[in-house]
C-alpha cells in the first residue's frame, strides 16, 4: 500500500510513523534497522475489516499481512481475533507497534500488551510479537489495550497453497458471530451396533437463546475428524467433488452432483457423498442433541463431527470430534436343505440381510428350483467356497449343477429392494420328478378388447404339451386399488388363499403342437363399467400351482 492511501485511514498512526521515519538518522544500531523493517511491513499490509469474517488465500512460503487499529479515545480497548485454518497447519502471529520512549501516546508501565511480550525479546523494541501459533486448530486471541495501537497480523503456510478465515471484532459486548460451545464440547458415543452408532452431546448456549436460527449438523466419514467446517468442505472438494456453501447446512435448495444423494425425512436433511476414500455423510437435525446414525457398514471405523451452525450468518463452531467402530456382522444362520423339500424364504428388504441355505450333495448332478413369490431377489450359489451361479431371479428358475459326491453348496439370498421379498427354493437330484409343472413360453394373460361387453370379458392364455389343470379366478376391484393389487400379489400363493366366490372354473387341456396350445374363456355375469382382476393357476403332477401374471380388465359402460 502507498503512503498516500494510509494517510486516509490512519492519520494519527501515520503521523507517528512518518515522524519516526524522518527523525531516525542513518541506522547506527540493529534495533533501528529492525524498527524500519517493521514499519515497512505495516505500509505493505492490507487493512482487516472489523466485525466481519474475512477469507484469506495463502500461497506456499509467501507471508501475508493484515493490520488493524484500535479505536482512539477509549479507556480500554478490548478486541478478539479468531483464525480458522481450512486445510493444512499454518503459522500466524500478532505484532503490536509501541511508540518509542518519549513519543506522545506511549504505553503505560502496566499495559497488558507490554506484559505479554515474550521474555526472549530484547527491550526496548518498537514492534513486539504478542501472540504466535502454529497448527490447524481454530484459535482465538483476546486482548485489551489501554491506548491507541497499531496491530499487524502475519500468516504463513509452509506446506502448500491454502485458505483461512479470520474474524476480528472490537465489539465484544453485543454477541458473537460464532455460536457458543458448551463448557464440555465432547461428543459421547452411547450406543454401537452392527450398522448404527448413537451419539449425544451437550447443548450449546446459543440454542437456548436463538433456537430458530441455530441448528446442529453432523458429519460422518471414514478418514479422520475435522476441526472446522471449512476444513471438512476443503477435504471433500479436494476429492474431486463440488459442494454448495457450508455443506448445504443452511438447507438452501441447490442442484446435487451425480455422486451425491439427498434424503429428507422427519425434518432431517441427509446428504451422502460418494468419494474415493469412502462415504461422507452430512445430517442436519435441528436442535436435537442425540442422534442415531443408520445404514453404516459392519466392522468399520467411522469419525463423527458435530457443528453448531448459525443459519443467518453460516458461521459455525465445532465440537470435539469422536470415532467409533461398528460391530462385526454376525455369521448368518444357515438352514440345511433336504432332497425335494420346499423352503419358503421371506427376506427383509430394509435390513438387507442375507439368508443362507446349505446342501451336501449325495449325487454328482443336482437341480435347484427357485420360484420368485414377491419383490426382487438375488441368488448367489457357491460350491466348496467357489461361486458357481449368481443372478437376479425372475418368475420360475431352474439351475442344474454338476460336481462331486459330498460337495457342499451354499445358497445365499437377499432382497434387492427396500420392501420385503419372498422366494420358494427346492433342491433335488431327481430332475425327472420336478416340483413345478412344465411351463409355457409366457405366463401372460391376454384380453380381447373387441370381445368385451357390458356383462362379459374374453381372456386367453398359453398351455403346454403336458396335460395340466388350469383354474380361473376373478375379483372385482376399484380403480385406485389396481396398482396396489398388482404390486402386492404373491405369485407363490395358490387358490387356497382366494375366496370361494372368486372361482370361475377349472379345466384341463394340452396340445402337442405348441403353436396351438392356446385356450380361451369367456367370463360372463359381470357388471357394466367395472374393473375385474383375473388370475389363472396352473397345476402340475405335484399339485403345486404356478400363478400366471394377473390381468385387469374393465367391462364396457354401454352396449
Amino acid at each position: 500500500l502507498k503512503m498516500s492511501w494510509l494517510w486516509l485511514y490512519l492519520p494519527l498512526h501515520l503521523l507517528m510513523a512518518t515522524c519516526l521515519c524522518h527523525s531516525i538518522k542513518a541506522p547506527t544500531t540493529s534495533s533501528q534497522q529492525s524498527f524500519k523493517a517493521d514499519l515497512f511491513n505495516f505500509y505493505h499490509s492490507l487493512i482487516l475489516a472489523d466485525g466481519k469474517e474475512t477469507t484469506i488465500h495463502l500461497l506456499k512460503d509467501i507471508p501475508k499481512r493484515y493490520y488493524f487499529v484500535l479505536e482512539e479515545g477509549r479507556a480500554l480497548a478490548p478486541f478478539s481475533i479468531t483464525v480458522t485454518p481450512c486445510d493444512v497447519p499454518i503459522e500466524w502471529s500478532i505484532l503490536v507497534y509501541k511508540p518509542p520512549p518519549g513519543f506522545p501516546g506511549k504505553a503505560t508501565p502496566g499495559d497488558r500488551d507490554t506484559q505479554e511480550v515474550s521474555k526472549s525479546q530484547k527491550a526496548p523494541s518498537m514492534v513486539s510479537t504478542i501472540f504466535n501459533y502454529k497448527g490447524n486448530s481454530v484459535e482465538t486471541y483476546m486482548g485489551m489495550s489501554s491506548h491507541s495501537a497499531l496491530y499487524l497480523l502475519e500468516f504463513l503456510s509452509t506446506e502448500r497453497d491454502t485458505h483461512i478465515t479470520v474474524y476480528l471484532t472490537t465489539d465484544t459486548t453485543s454477541g458473537h458471530l460464532y455460536p457458543e460451545l458448551p463448557m464440555d464440547p465432547r461428543i459421547d458415543v452411547i450406543g454401537v451396533g452392527h450398522t448404527t452408532v448413537t451419539l449425544t452431546w451437550k447443548h450449546s448456549p446459543s440454542v437456548l437463546q436463538h433456537r430458530e436460527s441455530i441448528q446442529y449438523c453432523l458429519l460422518v466419514n471414514e478418514k479422520h475428524n475435522y476441526k472446522s467446517l471449512c476444513a471438512a468442505e476443503t477435504a471433500i472438494r479436494s476429492s474431486g467433488m463440488k459442494l454448495p456453501p457450508t455443506l448445504a447446512l443452511s438447507l438452501s435448495p441447490y442442484l446435487l452432483e451425480p455422486q451425491q444423494v439427498m434424503i429428507l425425512s422427519n425434518s432431517e436433511l441427509s446428504i451422502i457423498n460418494k468419494v474415493s476414500s469412502g462415504e461422507v455423510r452430512q445430517v442436519c437435525m435441528g436442535t436435537k442433541n442425540t442422534y442415531t446414525v443408520p445404514n453404516l457398514s459392519p466392522s468399520t471405523q467411522y469419525y463423527f463431527d458435530v457443528f453448531i451452525v448459525n443459519l443467518l450468518t453460516n458461521a459455525s463452531a465445532a465440537y470435539t470430534g469422536t470415532f467409533a467402530r461398528t460391530l462385526e456382522e454376525p455369521e448368518p444362520k444357515v438352514t440345511e436343505m433336504k432332497d425335494g423339500k420346499v423352503i419358503h424364504v421371506v427376506l427383509d428388504g430394509k435390513k438387507q440381510k442375507l439368508y443362507s441355505l446349505q446342501y451336501q450333495a449325495r449325487h454328482k448332478k443336482i437341480h435347484f428350483t427357485f420360484q420368485l413369490c414377491r419383490g426382487q431377489v438375488r441368488v448367489h450359489i457357491t460350491r466348496n467356497g467357489k461361486t458357481v451361479a449368481s443372478e437376479n431371479l425372475s418368475g420360475l428358475r431352474y439351475l442344474s449343477l454338476k460336481g462331486k459326491l459330498l460337495d457342499t453348496y451354499l445358497v445365499q439370498l437377499r432382497s434387492t429392494e427396500e420392501s420385503n421379498s419372498s422366494v420358494k427354493v427346492q433342491v433335488t437330484p431327481h430332475f425327472h420328478k420336478p416340483l413345478f409343472p412344465l411351463l409355457p413360453e409366457s405366463l401372460k394373460i391376454k384380453s380381447f378388447s373387441k370381445l368385451r361387453t357390458c356383462r362379459s370379458v374374453t381372456i386367453a392364455w398359453l398351455g403346454t404339451q403336458e396335460e395340466s389343470k388350469y383354474c380361473v379366478y376373478r375379483k372385482r376391484i376399484e380403480e385406485d386399488q389396481i396398482w396396489r393389487e398388482l404390486q402386492s400379489a404373491d405369485r407363490c400363493s395358490g387358490p387356497e388363499s382366494r375366496h370361494k366366490s372368486e372361482k370361475v372354473l377349472c379345466k384341463y387341456f394340452y396340445d402337442l403342437n405348441l403353436q396351438r396350445a392356446v385356450t380361451t374363456e369367456t367370463i360372463k355375469g359381470l357388471e357394466a363399467g367395472t374393473f375385474y382382476l383375473f388370475d389363472v393357476y396352473l397345476f402340475g403332477p405335484s399339485g403345486i400351482p404356478v400363478r400366471y401374471h394377473s390381468k385387469v380388465v374393465k367391462t364396457r359402460k354401454k352396449c
